[in-house]
């Protein structure tokens, strides 16, 4: 009985902990994105899943301009 009652009052408190998450990373993700775009490029998956957007993904900037000589 009591292993009932708490999980019945644990779980809407972890559902609430994994949604401040994932409000957290899209904001860091955003920020992310829109710093890469300013810099002119674009943000891509890495390949890794670590939960940390600036792990996560690298900003791609193609095309930039090469080495100018005077």
């Amino acid at each position: 009985m009591r292993i009932a009652l708490l999980a019945l009052v644990l779980t809407p408190l972890a559902a609430c902990a994994a949604g401040a998450t994932g409000d957290r990373y899209n904001d860091e993700l955003d920020r992310l994105s829109q710093a890469c775009q300013d810099r002119g490029g674009i943000l891509t998956p890495s390949g890794s899943q670590s939960g940390r957007p600036n792990t996560d993904y690298i900003c791609e900037i193609r095309g930039g301009g090469g080495l100018t000589r005077d």
